[in-house]
């Protein structure tokens, strides 16, 4: 056998076991047998150097340090799910989810564990053999765009770096192609690395997921491959971005098929008893499953449903994420601090006694605000069941009492004055909170630079805690405008930062101003106004003047925006201060205009019903096209309904428009109407 043929045959032998092994986790050979296999290829490859290709088992780790990552705009933006928490809240969800698809719609779901993990896309691209080789590994980033991290990528043992033509046939997949998926620490490596870590005098990390994070982020591959990080694939698309598959449920067959790691806890349901039976069966098993999940995730299985149902600003209408039970765990207040947030907020944190609450040490959690310590009658010394919210945001939620939990002595007295600037503090009528009414606090400065420079608004890299608080501290910066008066010398001043690092930041800065109006207005930190506000706000008025100039009526007719956020809104212009930071923020070049979103007056006061598939447009779209030109869509039909546009499988909504006389189109009258 010439060693061509036998190299590869070698590698066909090694990439078979990879697979068992990682990707169906039924190994069949033993693990010296499968390193006796490796250290021969390594061998013949070191004897024919000429022979070593990219995709070859011996070339996960490339040995050189990365120095840094490129940023690449996704596909398809990588959306975050909604959440639900209860069976109620799904049969919201699953009612909605009907209505927009249509009353004779089949829909069916595909069920999956929620991997506590982080997103990632690979990029696979055809060889000149016919086989995918692994191209680029992006992780989530903001959504939009992530960062290339391919080299890390590769150690994962669990991610294909080549796949061949026949394996491909018989996942009915194309050479080119994208895979979305989740990467995750087991918890048995979690335990190992947090181990070795303590055992050497380093700090530990709190969970898997972010140990995960931080070393798929990491500039050592060979650190990386250390990690034993699994990557489980869940979504197949074209290079496009568009579903490869009509049916969710085959394209996660596909993939496990193809190769990939795939969840084995999946199932295809059509009734909500079966919904709510797989979801109670994941929360039993979850503590045996050797990775940790918090819920589960819900996909309607049709892609052409799912194209029917569009998105929200941020999420998808055709899946949910059912978050489970918050896990709890006792322990004792040992004191309560107040912070101060980049809006002046006053919020007291219970200093705890650590304790380990679903695989993270909690030692401090949120009260809220002044109420909630007068509601929980807490005193400093008492003993508390503690919640992680959502199974990350850890809040005090009762006082425990018992022979075993004696109360504290030691009453608890909100300051009167700012903790941090001893400035006067306000509790506006209505509201629960205080806030410091000095907008020049420290504490409110420093939570506004983290906040402005974080990736979802302005995107700054390398702008975190530890040069804030120095920045800070040497009063280099004393509002979110002097960031951008900052200079290498300056930089060099801070400790840890050498010429490289602070001509990056600097070059991150500088590329800030380019963000778009709508990341400008969320960076800013006006009370209320979050990222979908500030897109909404930026798409109506089209410049910060405009919206400067608004008026509190006109800011209420946006979409979205009621009374409590047009006053807020209002009230931060009409600060003398921030129109100041505005001004400084201009002059540095921040982009403070948008494009309109252009609307007429031509269905202004009328009212449309939706109903049934429309032949060409989605209901986004056909919603979109009413808003645009001043109509109200809305889900119920009633008197005051002007139109329903029907499409096909139109059920009770065109019955009952029939029922009360109310006009009924369909799509071609719509545009006719449009004009």
């Amino acid at each position: 056998m010439s060693p061509v043929d036998e190299i590869e045959k070698l590698r066909e032998t090694i990439r078979h076991h990879e697979y068992l092994y990682y990707g169906l986790d039924a190994p069949d050979i033993s693990d010296a047998e499968f390193d006796r296999l490796m250290r021969k290829l390594q061998t013949l490859e070191a004897k024919h150097p000429e022979l070593i290709t990219s995709d070859s088992p011996t070339q996960r780790v490339s040995g050189k340090a990365a120095e840094g990552f490129t940023k690449v705009a996704h596909s398809r933006p990588m959306l975050s799910l909604s959440n639900v928490v209860s069976e109620e809240e799904l049969r919201d969800w699953d009612r909605r989810a009907h209505e927009l698809a249509g009353e004779n719609a089949n829909i069916s779901y595909v069920c999956e564990y929620k991997l506590d993990g982080l997103s990632m896309a690979l990029h696979y691209r055809e060889a000149a053999d016919g086989s995918s080789h692994l191209a680029r590994g992006v992780t989530r980033g903001d959504g939009t765009i992530g960062e290339d991290v391919t080299g890390n990528v590769r150690t994962i043992r669990s991610v294909p770096l080549s796949i061949a033509r026949s394996r491909l046939a018989k996942a009915k997949l194309p050479p080119t192609f994208e895979v979305r998926g989740e990467v995750v620490m087991p918890l048995a490596a979690f335990l190992k690395m947090n181990a070795e870590r303590e055992a050497a005098g380093l700090a530990t990390a709190a969970n898997p997921r972010n140990f995960a994070a931080g070393t798929i982020r990491t500039l050592e591959p060979n650190i990386v491959a250390q990690r034993r990080l699994d990557f489980y694939a869940y979504f197949a698309l074209t290079e496009t971005g568009d579903n490869l598959f009509e049916e969710q449920s085959d394209a996660l067959e596909a993939l496990a098929a193809a190769g990939f790691r795939v969840n084995p806890h999946r199932e295809a349901i059509k009734s909500f008893d079966k919904l709510m039976d797989f979801i109670n069966r994941a929360e039993q098993k979850r503590a045996d499953l050797g990775y940790e999940i918090d819920g589960v995730v819900i996909k309607i299985d049709s892609a052409a449903v799912q194209r029917r149902l569009g998105y929200t600003g941020r999420a998808p209408r055709w899946a949910v994420a059912y978050k489970f039970t918050a896990r709890a765990g006792i322990t004792q207040v040992e004191d309560i601090h107040v912070q101060v947030g980049r809006t002046g907020k006053l919020t007291p944190v219970a200093i705890l006694t650590p304790v380990a609450i679903g695989g993270t040490t909690v030692s401090r959690a949120t009260l809220h605000n002044a109420d909630e310590i007068e509601r929980l009658g807490l005193l400093i010394g008492d003993w508390v069941k503690v919640e992680r919210g959502g199974d990350v945001i850890p809040k005090v939620v009762e006082v425990v009492e018992d022979q075993d939990h004696p109360r504290g002595e030691k009453k608890f007295n909100f300051p009167e004055l700012c903790p941090v600037c001893g400035s006067e503090i306000a509790r506006t009528e209505g509201e629960a909170d205080y806030r410091c009414v000095n907008v020049d606090c420290p504490a409110r400065l420093r939570e506004s630079l983290l906040h402005f420079s974080a990736r979802n608004v302005m995107n700054i890299e390398g702008l975190g805690e530890a040069v804030v608080t120095q920045l800070l501290e040497r009063q280099l910066v004393k509002s979110i405008a002097d960031l951008y008066s900052l200079t290498e010398e300056r930089l060099l001043s801070l400790e840890r930062i050498g010429k490289k690092t602070a001509g990056t930041l600097l070059a991150e800065i500088a590329k800030s101003k380019s963000a778009p109006l709508n990341r400008v207005l969320f960076g800013l930190g006006i009370s209320m106004v979050g990222e979908r506000t500030a897109q909404l706000l930026a798409e109506e008025f089209g410049s910060i003047d405009a919206l400067m100039a608004a008026s509190v009526e006109e800011l209420e007719r946006v979409n979205e925006v009621g009374p409590r956020v047009s006053q807020a809104i209002r009230e931060f212009f009409d600060e003398a201060q921030n129109r100041e930071l505005i001004e400084n923020l201009r002059a540095a070049g921040l982009t403070f205009t948008a494009e309109k979103r252009k609307k007429s007056s031509q269905l202004e006061g009328m009212t449309f019903v939706l109903t049934g598939s429309l032949p060409n447009l989605t209901r986004e779209d056909a919603k979109a096209r009413i808003e645009t030109a001043g109509g109200r869509v809305s889900g119920s039909v009633s008197k005051k309904t002007h139109y329903v546009v029907a499409g096909e499988d139109a059920g009770s909504k065109l019955d009952k428009a029939k029922e009360l006389g109310v006009k009924v189109m369909d799509e071609a009258g719509l545009l006719e109407l449009l004009g």
